[in-house]
């Protein structure tokens, strides 16, 4: 990347290897030890991948905590639907050790905040699970997200999801 790019505000890190969208601009990034970066866009936040570098859309993200140098990524997998709501299952963890963080931590945080339009959390028989309605990045809209606790009747959740997601499309009924 040339110094003019980077002097009329392209903040993509030399060597990074993600594709990023028309239209998607780094906002800020963050050198990985061991190599890659972590990477801020409207869209989501990039990682080192095998393949060179991935997007977690910011509606993926189930947690994302910075303490002691090290950036911790729990991302959610879409494990399945009920109804209109989509049911998420949390990934392992995955931390990631940043010698020079910059305002990574504090911009990741503040996305996955804005990307909440509101939490509801629901104590379901012996567990629960939280019910979040979240800004998709790039789309219009909200989508109903429900992630139960592990040891929680999915389907069962999974029931009182569609039947949540039915009155936000019809809130009449």
């Amino acid at each position: 990347m040339s110094f003019l790019r980077r002097l009329l505000g392209d903040r993509t890190p030399p060597g990074f290897a993600g594709a990023l969208a028309p239209g998607e601009d780094v906002v800020v990034s963050a050198p990985v030890e061991g190599g890659g970066h972590l990477v801020v866009t409207a869209l989501g936040l990039w990682v080192p991948a095998e393949e060179g570098a991935r997007r977690v859309g910011w509606h993926l993200v189930g947690k994302a905590a910075w303490a002691d140098g090290v950036f911790t990524l729990t991302e959610s997998a879409e494990a399945g639907t009920a109804g209109s709501a989509v049911v998420l299952a949390d990934l392992p963890p995955v931390r990631f050790r940043l010698p020079s963080p910059g305002k990574l931590p504090r911009e990741a945080y503040q996305r996955v905040e804005g990307s909440i339009r509101s939490r509801h959390r629901q104590e379901i028989g012996s567990g629960g699970a939280w019910f979040v309605q979240r800004k998709v990045p790039g789309r219009d809209g909200t989508v109903l997200q429900v992630r139960p606790d592990p040891g929680t009747d999915v389907a069962l959740v999974e029931a009182i999801a569609e039947q949540v997601a039915a009155k936000l499309v019809n809130p009449a009924e």
